[in-house]
């Protein structure tokens, strides 16, 4: 049960900031040998943090019905993400790329991306410039976030910021277009719940999700504050720590 509320706690704080929610999810249970981490807890995890999204912006998600557009775009961001990480489970590649070299490498290129990004100007906005086109680039990007260490929140942020939008509206943008995304990944979830005939296995996962979205709920509400605030160079900085650390592991 510890094991389960650590990963719970990791999985909320850091699935909505960009260092990568599944790359500590692995690295944290292999150095700490948890028994209980695998791809169905992570999956449970991440239903936790969909439940958390949604409530956090159920006025976003209720003007959809107003503004069927945005939903339409969103919708559409989301889409190549969804089609190949169903691919990549289907076949059993995803596991294959769950490894320490990769994380390593990716934690820093990805990082250093985020830092050229966040150098762009601070022109744009939601309302008035996401365009079909900028929701299909972003949506491209996020194919990414399948390698551990990419971090989907932070390759959608990078992308948006690529296309000038301001800090606040790449992070809104990155929380929106998760929506769809980790409600793919919940139904699959919850049909690992429900399939399963271990009750211990059952009672392990509901109690991930409620952690983990508690977390999340807390990481959204000041993640926005401080992008609204300040650049990202704290979580550039922490990532190429990060990733020369586990190269330097890795190859020992």
């Amino acid at each position: 049960m510890i094991e389960i509320f650590i990963l719970s706690l990791i999985q909320g704080i850091t699935e909505f900031i960009p260092i990568s929610s599944s790359s500590h999810l692995i690295l944290i249970s292999r150095y700490l040998n948890f028994d209980s981490q695998s791809l169905s807890i992570d999956v449970s995890l991440h239903i936790g943090s969909f439940i958390a999204v949604l409530f956090y912006f159920y006025k976003d998600i209720l003007s959809f019905i107003e503004n069927k557009i945005i939903f339409l775009k969103i919708l559409i961001s989301s889409i190549p993400v969804m089609l190949v990480g169903f691919y990549l489970v289907e076949t059993g590649m995803i596991e294959k790329i769950r490894n320490i070299k990769i994380i390593a490498f990716t934690t820093l290129i990805f990082g250093v991306l985020l830092y050229i990004s966040d150098r762009f100007k601070l022109e744009k906005n939601i309302k008035n410039n996401f365009t079909y086109k900028s929701a299909i680039f972003i949506g491209c990007f996020q194919i990414l976030s399948l390698i551990p260490g990419v971090s989907r929140s932070g390759i959608a942020i990078t992308a948006a910021r690529l296309l000038n939008f301001k800090r606040i509206d790449a992070g809104k943008i990155s929380f929106l277009i998760s929506i769809p995304i980790l409600g793919a990944v919940s139904i699959f979830g919850i049909k690992t719940l429900f399939s399963s005939d271990d009750l211990s296995f059952t009672y392990l996962n509901l109690f991930s999700i409620i952690i983990s979205f508690f977390f999340s709920l807390i990481t959204i509400k000041y993640f926005l504050n401080y992008i609204n605030k300040f650049n990202l160079n704290v979580f550039v900085y922490y990532r190429i720590f990060l990733g020369i650390v586990l190269i330097i592991l890795a190859y020992l």
